[in-house]
């Protein structure tokens, strides 16, 4: 873990650090570093304060239509919409507020945006309609319909406005002579149900059709139609295997292939397979609307015909059918039919065409606490040839509220409920997707390679309205508003990609990493790097000593690689190696571990500082006994080299002597070195540049880390499990605790903090991850002689490495009701093999309880995947025979998340099952995602 280099200076008086992972991958040519950031920081350009604001907009103001759409413009306005007026701001080199022009400034704004391929903008107000050619107005139709306009959706020409009382108008743009004019249609919807809301939806994937495509009714007749020749010598072959008699010879001539369908075609003169996706799909026009029965209405724009229907909308459906062919409702019932419960109404939806050249329709779907997201896929049947499938994702929108929920009556609560929270952009740098504004901000991506990415944006609290601004100062930004009325202008900071499950930055070394570490006081990282070379020499055992032995092969003889190791010093300002900081250690040295560690300094100042510790051994052969050595670097501080100001950085090399073996692991205790050589373990003080030894211990077989906590130290041996040391300063004795008696490969070992409570987590080499306690009052612990088996789970994965950090505190931390004794306990994370990474989180019994329950309802409840149950997977397990029961303990967060993926009604009856809230789960869940929500 380290801190960023660049971050905006808005961002850095967080209550909590902020911090990115820093992971070393791959091997060899393919070695790399990787700098993840689990959530969006955005690069603040400048900030202004506009308290008031409700919605915002930037419109294009270009004089002619921009019909190619790689063509580059600019915004020409931002439109600010207030409670009872609108600011009309031009952009340009600076932002200036526009006076005198055509657009309407008396009231609040619903709805503002470009028609005609971005030659004119319109301007819908709660009364009225304004047609403008840049500042000019074009035209301006007064809109009485007896209540006011509170939303209006675009897919241009077409523009559909919603009424506060559900009544729909449509307008359309029509070009005569150059001029353009927009024409005002009412459909005829029938208004009861009510209509909640609705969006305009210009469709480019093809899709959205009452036709299949020909080769595919092609394929579909083709399957239909079985011979009947091949029906009976199936049933001829089963009775051959069965009774070994049939009528039919078996061995029959062999068959002549029928000659391809593409050779056929060219021969016929019909075109190819592939000719299909090099046609242009002409654009079609639709318009969706929700009413408060539940239902979603698609109907064909201009003309509104219904051609899709699809009920119980809100409730999560897995996915969604058309219902028009379905038997008809009589006509009253649907009429009257009763609106459905006020927190499963949908609140907004936004149906936005996403992926390469618009093929992935997708409709997201908002409601009070909860986001579902949709994909248009092909489907035969019905009279629109599509279906809805539901799409897994990680956004959580939800708020913790109080148990008695107001609905937003008050007027100013209802301009901002019609506000718009699904914000969808088609360029901020170079992607295109959908931003959700709210109390938890995500950005949703959708890059033409296919893959769905959310990342949250949790940096600057709640967005209540957001924007897309591209400008000379702000090529491919943004604009959003945040809780305290702060308008910032912001650009998506390019170095990183978005098109992965977290955003990452990958920095190619061209050799393998091994070790990183993060140095605070210079903020730099160290990194160990190796470089295999062949190699034809070796060492031999002379029976007194050793002697380097040349080998002469021919040229076709394979000599074996000899790695070559170096320590390196890293900038995180630029990502790259600092000059005349490499160095290379000795041929046939090899690091085996690196750490940063805070000694006593007891020469001319006092205090603890930090040092780069390094421990090496000599591999000469199985035959020449292992040496090793300690390197102790400290980073210094020196006048930079004339254009280059990365070099102020410098390793002095403080302590670099041989032990008598291997020095396997190092860390720190109490401003002490502790450090693991051969089958020893010995503390060490720093004195004017040399160790002095204070004690030593013996230890088991391969001692392979060493992790400390005030004077504890967890050691972890690569066959022989885990033990507890603990040094005593004052009679400068090293003593051991407690131990595992039971072998196990230990891979990686960490400490678990929870307030009072410490555990030791263990990754093994069966992939599982064990948790012990010392508790020396249980009776079989032995008078605490032995470490108790409190929890296990099997991971399925190799961890190779863990870390610890502090839960997260959110700002409103003290008034809400998160889980309690959260600000003193540990997240540990873990890094595994195959390139995941996760973590272990400690819950109160209460959470652990309800939890549980949910997990083991899910067993049964949810549809395993590739029949592989669950809970037996999770299942401790060991390639030696346990003579204890396995403990469990830990919650399998994977499964337990999956109820939020849940339709409502299987949400409900698992919780009544359980016999608990629906709320109070999902709360549960949200609360763990915000006390994990680091980097």
């Amino acid at each position: 873990m380290g801190e960023p280099a660049f971050l905006s200076e808005e961002f850095s008086n967080m209550q909590d650090p902020d911090i990115e992972l820093f992971t070393t991958s791959g091997y060899g040519k393919n070695g790399a570093l990787c700098v993840l950031q689990r959530s969006v920081r955005p690069q603040v350009v400048t900030t202004f304060e506009l308290p008031g604001c409700v919605d915002m907009w930037t419109v294009i103001g270009t004089k002619d239509a921009i019909e190619d759409p790689e063509q580059d413009y600019t915004h020409a306005f931002m439109i600010l919409s207030q409670q009872d007026s609108t600011m009309v701001l031009q952009t340009g080199l600076e932002i200036n507020e526009v006076d005198n022009s055509g657009f309407s400034t008396q009231g609040p704004t619903v709805y503002a945006g470009n028609l005609g391929y971005n030659k004119y903008i319109i301007q819908v107000s709660q009364m009225g309609v304004r047609l403008l050619q840049g500042v000019e107005q074009v035209q301006h139709i007064p809109l009485d319909l007896g209540s006011p306009i509170v939303h209006a959706s675009s897919a241009d020409p077409h523009v559909v406005i919603l009424s506060e009382d559900g009544q729909v108008i449509l307008l359309t743009l029509r070009e005569s002579r150059g001029q353009g004019r927009l024409s005002v249609t009412r459909p005829t919807l029938s208004l009861r149900p009510y209509i909640i809301t609705l969006c305009a939806y210009r469709d480019v994937s093809g899709l959205f059709s009452t036709s299949l495509p020909e080769d595919e009714v092609e394929l579909k007749s083709k399957k239909d139609i079985k011979s009947e020749e091949s029906l009976r010598r199936e049933v001829d072959d089963e009775d051959e295997m069965l009774y070994g008699e049939t009528e039919v010879p078996l061995f029959e001539p062999p068959v002549i292939p029928e000659p391809s369908s593409t050779t056929v075609m060219s021969m016929i003169g019909e075109t190819p397979w592939w000719h299909k996706y090099l046609q242009e799909v002409k654009p079609t026009y639709w318009i969706l609307l929700t009413r408060d029965n539940g239902n979603l209405e698609i109907y064909t724009l201009p003309d509104f015909r219904l051609s899709y229907l699809v009920r119980n909308f809100g409730q999560g459906l897995r996915v969604l059918v058309d219902s028009l062919g379905a038997i008809p409702m009589p006509v009253g019932v649907s009429e009257n039919s009763p609106p459905i419960a006020y927190d499963s109404q949908v609140r907004e939806i936004l149906m936005v065409a996403l992926g390469h050249h618009g093929s992935r329709p997708l409709l997201v779907v908002r409601l009070d606490d909860e986001l579902l997201l949709y994909q248009a896929y092909r489907y035969p049947r019905g009279y629109l040839k599509l279906r809805f499938r539901r799409l897994a994702h990680n956004i959580l929108i939800r708020e913790r509220r109080s148990r008695s929920r107001k609905k937003p009556i008050d007027t100013e609560q209802q301009l901002e409920s019609h506000v718009c929270q699904l914000r969808y952009f088609s360029n901020i740098a170079g992607y295109n997707g959908v931003f959700i504004c709210g109390p938890y901000p995500h950005w949703l991506f959708l890059t033409s390679r296919g893959e769905l990415r959310t990342h949250p944006m949790g940096i600057d609290g709640a967005v209540t309205c957001f924007a897309p601004f591209h400008n000379i100062n702000c090529p491919q930004g943004f604009l959003y508003f945040n809780k305290k009325a702060e308008l910032r202008i912001g650009v998506l900071p390019t170095h990183l990609s978005y098109d992965a499950p977290w955003p990452v930055r990958k920095v190619p070394l061209r050799c393998t990493p091994h070790f990183a570490t993060y140095h605070l006081e210079s903020k730099t990282y160290c990194v160990v790097t190796s470089l295999a070379e062949p190699t034809n020499k070796y060492y031999k055992f002379n029976g007194e000593d050793k002697e380097l032995t040349v080998e002469e092969r021919d040229d076709r003889f394979p000599f074996p690689a000899q790695e070559r190791f170096s320590i390196l010093l890293f900038s995180p300002v630029s990502w790259e190696v600092i000059p005349n900081t490499k160095m290379e250690l000795e041929e046939w040295e090899h690091v085996t571990c690196l750490k940063n560690v805070s000694l006593a300094y007891e020469g001319t100042r006092s205090g603890l500082k930090g040092y780069i510790a390094v421990g090496t051994n000599y591999n000469y052969g199985e035959d020449i006994t292992s040496r090793g050595r300690i390197l102790i670097f400290d980073i210094i501080e020196v006048v930079p080299e004339p254009g280059q100001p990365l070099t102020k950085n410098r390793f002095k090399m403080v302590y670099s002597k041989e032990q008598k073996g291997p020095v396997t692991a190092i860390t720190h205790v109490l401003g002490f070195l502790v450090s693991a050589v051969g089958q020893k373990i010995y503390i060490w003080q720093l004195k004017d540049n040399d160790l002095v030894g204070v004690a030593f211990i013996d230890t088991n077989i391969y001692i392979h880390q060493l992790l400390s906590i005030k004077s504890l130290i967890l050691v972890a041996d690569v066959y022989k499990s885990i033990s507890l040391l603990r040094f005593q300063e004052e009679y400068r004795t090293l003593s051991l605790v407690s131990r595992d008696f039971r072998p196990s490969e230990v891979y990686t070992c960490e400490f678990l903090l929870d307030n009072t409570q410490m555990g030791f987590l263990v990754a093994d080499g069966d992939k599982n991850v064990v948790l012990y306690m010392y508790q020396p009052e249980s009776r079989e612990s032995f008078g605490g002689q032995r470490l108790l088996r409190k929890a296990d789970f099997h991971l399925g994965q190799h961890i190779n490495t863990f870390f610890r950090i502090r839960c997260k505190m959110p700002e409103n931390f003290a008034d809400k009701k998160y889980l309690q004794g959260a600000e003193k306990r540990h997240i540990t994370m873990f890094a595994t093999l195959d390139g995941g990474l996760g973590y272990v989180l400690p819950v109160p019994e209460k959470t652990y309880r309800r939890l549980l329950m949910l997990q083991n309802v899910l067993v049964n409840h949810i549809a395993h995947t590739g029949g592989l149950n669950p809970k037996a997977f999770r299942t401790y397990k060991s390639a030696t025979k346990l003579l204890s029961n396995p403990a469990r303990g830990i919650i399998d967060g994977e499964l337990v998340w999956l109820f939020l993926g849940l339709p409502t009604s299987e949400k409900q009856e698992v919780a009544k099952k359980i016999g608990t809230k629906v709320d109070e789960i999902a709360d549960d869940l949200a609360d763990i995602e915000r006390l994990t929500a680091h980097f």
